[in-house]
């Protein structure tokens, strides 16, 4: 850099004593609960209360302030290195009280960080390369709003990463993608201790140059003592004013500094000190040894001081908002509060009996929403000419040019998760990204951390059966479906037609406590002709199923339950057999979910109890329907890997013909 950077000035006595009170509240925690990981907030309390007491803005007061700068604990194991922070700062749920229930039931202070169970938490984290990836979406996200709202978010976020965080590939995505993009407001402190959870990182870690791949990546790269605070300081100031590339300090730290017997071990990684050498390292490092939680009372006047400076921040901040016409106010506000139009009067019109993918009618629909609700931003993972995803008119998000709506994150399923989970933690969007519905795998950390902590994202999964034809086994998703309807809290909705992909993106841009996944064909498929001839309406998808096809008569004697691509065949396969005189049902069944969230009077009404011949049609194992089929035979369904043939070949060998579901439908009804 050419241009001096200033150093703020800091009072290393003062700092040496908030960090060995973080210390010593670690240890009590650890020691209570006789589980959890004292090394890291023992290595980590110097660089830790250096950024709180100096760099970090935020205000204990206002936890969701929206220009605060975002503190990410990626290596979430040493979670009680930011309950104390957040007790010591001032931060009203973070009681001492909380503190002694480390990792109880019922407890704020969780073994790893959870973002929905104590405020103060950016994110959940634990699962490493998680957290830095999210700040990585959360450092896009606020250079994506400093682009919209020019003056108003000049967030930093900030990151404690460990050797297993920069191990794990989801982070080498992630940072990739934050070197290619130049996300300067994101500066990651690398916990340099070189210890594992099985000893040295010799063991693993030896082979590659830390500073020289983040170099690869452009980041602004920095080493540093990460317990000498002059050093931690200026490299602070320093990270801050490269404002065109993310930084990363490398801090060679002590795990488990101040204990005599455990320090540089991985003993101190994931087990209690113990009580004795608890005592030792305690009186190492200046504490009372037979004090649990303490804290002199000069240490909490200190932060109180701080948090008056967070306050003034945000009323500062706050300020320049109400300075702002009031149309910049409303149109910010509406980022973070998401008003949502009445998007059925914006719904596409599809021709009844044209045949049309999915994924061509999700994306049409997509693109009518999307000028209505501009929180909407997303892109896939290299994926966008086959996933539909493209914004039409909406520009293009690149390097130091964030004001569009498009994004590319190249071929990182992972990374692509991680961050859009971060773009939503930060609060003013509404991600999507999509890929192949195979390649869900590469990701479903991501999707199951974002179902976790109720994360309104939505997941574009396309190709969504054996019916993608002649790329083959790789490539078909079989056990997919029923692996992410797993996962709890998760919509898994898989339209049967255009117009419910339609109303499937009015049911994603509408949840806000949880994620969506949309899962869409590859090939046509034919807009079911509804209108005169007494067929459900695609509208029947909100409630997750509904009767499509009613029976001739007063009771069905056969119901057949299909999504997606199967509920055609389900029609056809209704006619034969009506035309056969069983009367027939047909029930789409897009989301399972939501179904099963319906009052039982609506789920009795589509699936009667009387009627117990049910027979389930699914490209997809057969793994979670059986609840709603029957018992023996009542089956259509994909239970071993797919074969490289064109679509309409798959179907005559794999079963999903009309003779095949009448034939297996008459071993149903003649019991």
């Amino acid at each position: 850099m050419t241009a001096a950077v200033a150093v703020p000035k800091i009072d290393k006595s003062l700092l040496a004593r908030l960090a060995r009170t973080i210390r010593g509240l670690a240890i009590d925690g650890v020691e209570r609960a006789n589980s959890g990981h004292p090394g890291m907030p023992l290595g980590c309390a110097d660089f830790a209360a250096l950024l709180w007491f100096h760099h970090l803005r935020f205000d204990p007061a206002a936890p969701d302030w929206w220009d605060r700068d975002r503190f990410v604990l990626s290596a979430g194991h040493g979670s009680m290195l930011l309950y104390a922070l957040l007790h010591l700062s001032g931060f009203e749920e973070a009681t001492l009280d909380e503190l002694r229930n480390f990792r109880q039931w019922g407890s704020k202070t969780p073994g790893h960080p959870e973002n929905f169970v104590l405020k103060g938490v950016e994110t959940t984290t634990g699962p490493l390369g998680q957290g830095i990836a999210n700040a990585v979406g959360m450092a896009l996200a606020a250079e994506m709003m400093e682009a919209r709202f020019p003056g108003l978010f000049g967030t930093h976020v900030y990151t404690i990463a460990g050797d297993g965080d920069l191990m794990e590939g989801v982070s080498a995505e992630a940072c990739s993608f934050a070197g290619h993009h130049r996300l300067g407001g994101l500066i990651v402190f690398y916990d340099d201790n070189r210890i594992t959870i099985e000893g040295d990182t010799d063991l693993t870690f030896s082979g590659e140059d830390v500073a020289k791949r983040y170099e690869a990546y452009g980041w602004h790269v920095q080493r540093c003592d990460g317990h000498d605070f002059d050093a931690m300081n200026a490299a602070l100031a320093a990270a801050q004013a490269e404002t065109a590339r993310p930084s990363i300090i490398i801090g060679r730290t002590h795990i488990g500094f101040g204990s005599p017997n455990k320090v540089d071990t991985a003993d101190v990684h994931g087990s209690p000190l113990g009580p004795e050498e608890a005592k030792l390292t305690k009186a190492a490092l200046g504490l009372p040894a037979d004090v649990e939680f303490y804290v002199p009372a000069e240490d909490y006047e200190a932060w109180k001081t701080r948090a008056a400076e967070g306050a003034a921040a945000r009323t500062a901040w706050e300020r320049k908002l109400q300075a702002m016409p009031a149309a910049t106010r409303e149109a910010l506000a509406a980022y973070f509060q998401k008003p949502v139009p009445e998007l059925a009067k914006l719904r596409p019109a599809f021709e009844p009996g044209k045949g049309v993918a999915t994924r061509k009618s999700a994306g049409d629909a997509l693109n009518a929403y999307a000028p209505a609700v501009p929180w909407l931003v997303g892109g896939s993972a290299d994926l966008a000419p086959s996933t539909n995803t493209i914004l039409k008119n909406a520009g293009h998000i690149g390097a130091e040019a964030f004001a569009g709506r498009n994004l590319h994150f190249g071929v990182r399923e992972h990374g692509m998760g991680a961050i859009m989970n971060g773009m939503a933690l930060f609060g003013a969007f509404k991600p999507y990204g999509a890929t192949f519905l195979q390649f869900a795998d590469y990701m479903r950390p991501s999707v199951r951390l974002a179902a976790l902590m109720g994360l309104p994202v939505v997941f574009v999964f396309t190709h969504d059966s054996i019916f993608l034809g002649e790329d083959g086994p790789t490539h078909q998703p079989v056990e997919h479906l029923a692996a992410l309807r797993a996962i709890p809290r998760l919509l898994v909705i898989r339209p049967a037609d255009a117009n419910e992909a339609a109303v499937a993106w009015e049911v994603a841009i509408e949840a806000t406590d949880g994620p969506v996944a949309l899962a869409l064909s590859r090939q046509n498929l034919t807009t079911v002709d509804r209108a005169g001839k007494g067929l459900g309406s695609a509208d029947g998808l909100r409630k997750g199923g509904y009767v499509l096809r009613k029976e001739s008569k007063d009771a069905p004697r056969l119901i057949l339950i299909a999504t997606g691509s199967e509920v055609e065949l389900a029609l056809k396969s209704a006619d034969a057999l009506e035309a056969e005189g069983v009367p027939t049902r047909v029930v789409s069944m897009p989301c399972v979910e939501l179904f099963a969230a319906q009052p039982r009077e609506w789920r009795d009404s589509v699936l009667p109890p009387t009627v117990r011949r049910r027979l389930v049609i699914e490209a997809g194992v057969r793994q979670g329907w059986e609840g709603l089929a029957t018992d023996e035979g009542g089956f259509v369904t994909q239970d071993t890997f797919g074969h490289s043939a064109p679509a309409k070949v798959l179907a005559e060998h794999c079963g999903f013909t009309v003779a095949n579901v009448v034939a297996r439908a008459r071993e149903l009804w003649r019991d």
